[in-house]
């Protein structure tokens, strides 16, 4: 799903930002990769502890001090993929009893396994339809300088 909502994405596409307070394609899967991390670690903190502490991260914070805007996404798109495939082959063959295991986020409060789980397919799906809306605003972008700039040669006269 994220490697085909970016497939082609590269360049100015890629860091192209439909608002200052929007995040680039680039930032999106970065965002994606490094939450994929954080889940990763929750998941096997509640099925090896009893009811652990869920730590709380600033995506803001995380996306400038880890400079998102600088990274590959071929490398976020891998590192996500990865950690996807390892946390279901650690998942799929859980009790439902395993599912109701849970932990306790230091923000949101008591979390199942299942939960969570849940919360990071919405994840996905949301910020795919993001990246798929931030292309599709670029390419908008991209078509209006392309119309402004045609308007703005000169016709030449016949002779």
């Amino acid at each position: 799903m994220l490697s085909t909502a970016t497939m082609g994405c590269a360049g100015q596409e890629a860091d192209f930002k439909p608002a200052p307070d929007k995040w680039s394609v680039r930032q999106l899967v970065c965002h994606l990769a490094d939450t994929q991390i954080v889940v990763a670690m929750r998941i096997r903190l509640i099925l090896a502890e009893e009811n652990p502490t869920l730590g709380a991260f600033d995506q803001e914070a995380w996306a400038r001090n880890l400079d998102y805007g600088k990274r590959k996404i071929s490398q976020a798109i891998e590192t996500f993929r990865r950690l996807r495939g390892e946390d279901y082959e650690l998942l799929k063959d859980l009790s439902e009893s395993a599912f109701e295991r849970t932990g306790m986020h230091v923000e949101r409060g008591r979390e199942t396994l299942g939960g969570i789980v849940e919360q990071q397919a919405v994840h996905l799906e949301n910020h795919v339809k993001q990246i798929q809306a931030v292309r599709a605003a670029y390419k908008e972008h991209k078509a209006k300088l392309a119309a402004a700039a045609a308007a703005a040669v000169p016709q030449q006269e016949q002779s």
